[in-house]
């Protein structure tokens, strides 16, 4: 794939996920403090609202998916950019921890369909053989946003006053609408097929795809192993700096920046991809006992090890997400295409709150044998990756072939 997409529906999606996520590595970096130091908040009452707003917001993927397979997916992002942009904005109005929960979790409810019916826009605009690498290329933008957006985040973070926290606030709301605008320029033919009216749980009933959904949830916990675990693990419990932490988070970054395209192109269809995702997984698992072995060691050897597992980790991540799009994509009926990638979105949110939960009470509890639990729990799931999603095509393929007959 090129550096720069030729004219078309993928440049026009790059823009406004370059221009969307730069925004967002503005606020999501001061996010925290911002909650803490300029509105007053605790912590526990942080945590308690983004709690609140996470779990009514697994609510949402599956019916704004189905809202853009009925109303076209451009049309509904560019509602729901223009509304997360106005939600976001409002949190410059928050001064208690009644509005805070209301404005974040709108604003959480806003991202997941936004998310939800991004994937399912992606379908739409794209051919079904540059789907993956499309989503790839899109994440490695994300990546190069979100970095980007940080490092100017740090100067408001320096300043430290609600001035300058504001400012990246409005600044992100600003990007909403800058990405709904880059959107409005998406062909026509991005719009959905509405034979799927009024079948808001397809997604739902279609059992195979669920447990597809199931098994990439599983497998996607390894973001929060990485943002929770691996921090924790390296502070508590190896003799490396605590700023190691950042080096392996640009470690991370930068690799998913430069190579995600690359690792997509073995996920061509349904069988390879689910052989990549099962690679992917072995990767983390490797990289898992990897991690474990960087306790005890002296700080050079605990740093060397801590880089070669992070790179082993990462190898994995790509691995994985590539896997998943192709079985995502690849799994979904072409006519509910928001609906299923809504439901696939909301078993990665699930893994996003589980995730934390399952390190913490392994790998950082109980150490070595933890991370040893993780390795055959990843290890156990990518195996079974692929019969699960040659049962999921065979399915597919009967429903089509019925759908044949029946026609004729």
């Amino acid at each position: 794939m090129r550096l720069v997409p030729e004219p078309g529906p993928l440049r026009l999606l790059s823009v406004s996920t370059l221009v969307n996520t730069f925004g967002n590595g503005l606020f999501y970096t001061s996010a925290a403090l911002f909650y803490t130091r300029s509105i007053g908040l605790s912590p526990s009452q942080v945590g308690v609202g983004l709690t609140v707003a996470g779990l009514l917001s697994l609510l949402v993927g599956i019916p704004a998916g189905h809202l853009a397979d009925l109303r076209g997916a451009r049309e509904v992002l560019m509602a729901l950019l223009v509304a997360q942009g106005l939600a976001l904005a409002s949190m410059a109005l928050v001064h208690s921890l009644g509005a805070f929960v209301v404005v974040v979790t709108a604003f959480a409810c806003l991202d997941k369909a936004n998310n939800a019916v991004r994937q399912g826009l992606v379908a739409r605009a794209l051919p079904a053989d540059q789907r993956v690498s499309g989503r790839a290329y899109l994440r490695s933008l994300t990546n190069l946003g979100i970095g980007a957006g940080s490092v100017f985040a740090g100067f408001a973070i320096a300043a430290d006053t609600r001035a300058a926290y504001l400012s990246l606030i409005f600044g992100d709301a600003v990007t909403y609408v800058l990405a709904a605008v880059a959107t409005a320029r998406l062909p026509a033919t991005a719009h959905a097929d509405r034979r799927t009216g009024g079948r808001m749980l397809v997604a739902v009933r279609d059992r195979p795809f669920l447990v597809v959904t199931l098994v990439n949830a599983a497998l996607s916990t390894h973001f929060a192993i990485l943002e929770i675990g691996v921090p924790l693990w390296v502070d508590r419990r190896t003799s490396a700096p605590t700023w190691m932490v950042a080096v392996l988070f640009l470690v991370n970054t930068t690799c998913c920046v430069l190579f995600q395209v690359r690792a997509s192109r073995g996920a061509v269809d349904v069988a390879t991809a689910a052989v990549v995702m099962r690679r992917g997984a072995l990767l983390l698992a490797a990289s898992y006992l990897v991690f474990a072995a960087s306790a005890g060691r002296s700080t050079p050897v605990a740093v060397v090890v801590l880089v070669v597992a992070t790179l082993v980790n990462v190898a994995g991540e790509l691995e994985q997400s590539a896997g998943s799009w192709g079985l995502g994509f690849g799994l979904a009926r072409e006519t509910a295409q928001s609906q299923y990638q809504g439901l696939y979105s909301t078993g990665f949110a699930v893994s996003s709150m589980l995730g934390p939960v399952l390190v913490t009470q392994t790998a950082i509890a109980h150490g070595t044998a933890g991370w040893v639990l993780l390795a055959v729990l990843f290890g156990g799931v990518g195996v079974v990756a692929v019969p699960v999603s040659a049962w999921a095509a065979r399915e597919r393929a009967k429903e089509l072939a019925q759908a044949g007959t029946a026609e004729a």
